[in-house]
């Protein structure tokens, strides 16, 4: 297996630390030429959801790796990754997300929750965390809620937090990624 992981900006290099802690190769998506090597499933980790998104299209990233999620390829977004799956960028997971949903910087928090399919106590890290304010098709499953807010979702072979996994030890939520292709 080997996946993707879109290395733009935000907190890549932690999601490639967790996929070689599970025994998974992984390569940087930085430009086109990495984009059409052969992956199994790809990572949008967090970071700024609009610099990304700028710099998917100027780098002409944005229609390939769209229409390789639309065709079924497996996708996990964290933070910013659940921004751009959104209807607001890529277009690719019926859900309505609100930006910054607990402020700012000084919003960030750690909460242990449990998500459908998953488990119970899954460590959550939020740092100037989106979350979806709803799913807008039977197609779109809820996996989690903290304070009455979606944070974490499923539709198909595309998966979404709001919160960063990658930044906590707990290796389920990456696995159940994984499980998925």
């Amino acid at each position: 297996m080997r996946i993707a992981v879109l290395a733009l900006q935000g907190a890549f290099a932690e999601h490639e630390q967790m996929l070689h802690r599970l025994g998974v190769e992984c390569f940087e998506v930085r430009q086109l030429a990495d984009w059409n090597q052969h992956k199994d499933g790809l990572i949008i980790p967090g970071g700024e959801s609009t610099t990304q998104s700028k710099l998917l299209h100027d780098l002409g990233l944005f229609e390939p790796i769209r229409q390789n999620i639309v065709d079924g390829m497996p996708v996990f977004g964290t933070c910013a990754g659940l921004i751009l799956l959104s209807p607001m960028h890529l277009n690719t997971m019926d859900i309505s997300v609100q930006r910054n949903a607990y402020g700012r910087q000084l919003g960030s928090f750690h909460t242990v929750a449990p998500i459908i399919g998953i488990g119970m106590d899954i460590p959550m890290t939020f740092i100037r965390a989106p979350y979806i304010n709803e799913v807008l098709s039977p197609r779109c499953e809820v996996l989690a809620q903290v304070n009455g807010h979606i944070i974490a979702a499923r539709q198909g072979h595309q998966m979404v937090t709001a919160f960063h996994p990658e930044l906590d030890k707990d290796t389920r939520i990456h696995q159940y990624f994984l499980s998925m292709i």
